[in-house]
């Protein structure tokens, strides 16, 4: 997953609203998302590779998603998949956020860097393992990409500007509004580029909310709604690697009352 939008209480009807993007190579196999067969209260697609997941939801109703940080030259050797940060929060009790931070700090060495985005309807966090910082979310509009949370970068402003003006100015919402936002492929002005390391020609074409090119781009669109009765609905878009969509996968269920 590489970028993330959220909205915490910022729309009348729905306390809680995450678009995002997962941004892969296309040779890489995926299972769309789907409630998993070995654990049937989860909700999430599926790394083939490494089998882990980018993000997910729980019948719980606890929220996880994940985000690279582009650093070159910082990997580290044998470092486990990322992908199971998302999915051992999603197989854990509602109540472990604050041990589950705790153990995102001891564990941050064996990762390559990664921004986890964990919790729940009533309290979400984002961890940066870089920065080894844990930061709540508050009511407010987010962006969360490659780097920090809330990142200067253009994709993260344009897209943070356009789901706060959304929920502000939209008295039904219509989730194509928001796989709009999602699928903005307007380039960043060379100026304005972020420097990451990676060459100019890179810099540009992943400077879109969406990515197109041939050997990597955006795979998946998913839109993560719930409501103040703790509704949940949850669509996602898959994408090849000419960006035609491919398929659509459509939950929603009620999150399990404690």
């Amino acid at each position: 997953m590489c970028i993330l939008f959220i909205a915490v209480n910022q729309h009348p009807k729905f306390p809680l609203i995450i678009a995002a993007n997962r941004d892969e190579f296309h040779h890489r196999s995926t299972t769309n998302s789907a409630f998993w067969e070995h654990h049937k209260d989860i909700l999430a697609g599926k790394d083939n590779e490494a089998g882990g997941t980018w993000m997910g939801i729980n019948k719980n109703g606890s929220v996880s998603a994940l985000t690279n940080i582009r650093a070159l030259n910082k990997d580290v050797e044998n470092a486990i998949t990322r992908g199971e940060l998302v999915l051992n929060f999603l197989l854990g009790s509602s109540k472990q956020q604050k041990k589950y931070a705790q153990t995102l700090t001891d564990s941050r060495a064996r990762y390559n860097g990664y921004n986890l985005l964990f919790g729940t309807l009533a309290q979400l966090y984002v961890y940066n393992n870089f920065e080894d910082t844990c930061v709540a979310l508050d009511d407010g509009v987010y962006g969360l990409s490659n780097a920090s949370l809330n990142s200067p970068w253009p994709k993260i402003s344009t897209g943070r500007d356009a789901l706060a003006k959304y929920c502000q100015h939209a008295d039904v919402l219509d989730t194509e509004h928001l796989f709009e936002l999602l699928h903005n492929d307007k380039l960043a002005d060379d100026s304005a580029l972020p420097k990451t390391g990676v060459p100019i020609e890179w810099e540009r074409r992943l400077s879109s909310i969406f990515i197109q090119s041939p050997e990597y781009g955006t795979r998946s669109s998913t839109v993560l709604l719930v409501d103040h009765d703790q509704h949940v609905v949850w669509e996602e878009r898959s994408f090849n690697a000419q960006a035609e969509q491919t398929s659509v996968q459509h939950f929603e269920f009620d999150i399990k009352k404690e």
